[in-house]
């Protein structure tokens, strides 16, 4: 099946074939691809950097392709690299269900495909690698309802509705609060998983609840968002963050107080056990159908062990 491409995805794909197109060629030595979301998320770059350190370490070239939140352009990436026989197929999906036939057709060209962090549904992809996101998000909300126990909590969340990995958080997360009649969520705003907007989204959520006493944050740009509005609104002294994804200015708010707890996964372990995966199924070896790799709840008392990645 050919699948459509959009201006934008043709413009992106024909980038990487001038970049990529002569790697896949090579008898000699394998190349595999990397089907990326965005590269402005330090989480999605931390990935990219855990995979071309184990492609480099497997003595293998990695294309990785930038889709700028296009998930058209995600599909005429793999597209491409089909064509240009590539060994093997690590994405991060955008559009989870739209992505199945692209995966299909690089299964049909005898191309492995494994997922990374956004979970595909049931297909030929030979591995789901990442952190259990439904489990993690239960566990993180009952440490957020500890974190306030005998008191009442106005909850207010920073969400990205296009993003399928996001919304099992924000509904895991939610399924524990329930459970305590003394939190309520307020308002949900979609930052969409893009900077800018995220920003936008979490300052239209604090002027419009004054009372807020808590953020969720289902994503890096989200929590990012959610520690700079919290700030430029003066309201650090009433209103605990919470979310996924550290990075430098989040590790300045849990310095600060404000911060009271981050889901910090382990992007560049994903990046790594997608190369070692599809390296292994190259090989001829099994793998395993879920490759999890664990996160940790960070807070004051265990920050210290973090700060050196955000340098």
């Amino acid at each position: 099946m050919k699948l459509g491409m959009t201006r934008r995805g043709l413009l992106a794909v024909t980038a990487a074939v001038a970049v990529f197109g002569a790697t896949a060629a090579s008898a000699q030595e394998k190349t595999y691809a990397l089907i990326q979301i965005n590269q402005q998320a330090l989480f999605f770059n931390q990935i990219n950097e855990g995979a071309q350190k184990a492609a480099d370490a497997a003595g293998v070239k990695l294309a990785i392709f930038n889709a700028n939140n296009d998930p058209q352009a995600q599909n005429s990436a793999i597209e491409t690299f089909i064509q240009q026989k590539v060994d093997g197929i690590a994405v991060v999906a955008i559009d989870v269900n739209g992505i199945m036939p692209a995966v299909q057709q690089a299964a049909d060209a005898g191309i492995p495909v494994v997922a990374i962090d956004a979970i595909l549904p049931e297909g030929p992809q030979k591995a789901q690698i990442g952190v259990d996101n439904t489990k993690t998000s239960e566990d993180f909300a009952k440490f957020v309802l500890e974190q306030h126990k005998d008191q009442d909590v106005k909850m207010g969340e920073v969400v990205a509705l296009n993003s399928f990995i996001q919304n099992v958080r924000k509904d895991a997360f939610n399924a524990v609060l329930k459970t305590d009649p003394k939190v309520t969520v307020a308002s949900e705003v979609d930052g969409q998983n893009v900077q800018d907007v995220a920003l936008g989204a979490a300052e239209n959520l604090l002027t419009a609840n004054p009372d807020l006493t808590a953020i969720y944050a289902t994503g890096e740009p989200a929590m990012v968002a959610s520690v700079a509005a919290a700030e430029s609104q003066g309201r650090q002294d009433s209103v605990k963050v919470y979310g996924w994804d550290l990075t430098s200015n989040v590790i300045d708010g849990i310095d600060a107080g404000f911060v009271g707890g981050v889901v910090q996964q382990d992007p560049a372990g994903m990046g790594k056990a997608a190369i070692e995966a599809l390296v292994k199924v190259a090989a001829g070896e099994s793998v395993e159908p879920v490759i999890s790799v664990p996160a940790t709840i960070v807070t004051k008392e265990n920050v210290d062990q973090f700060r050196d990645l955000f340098k």
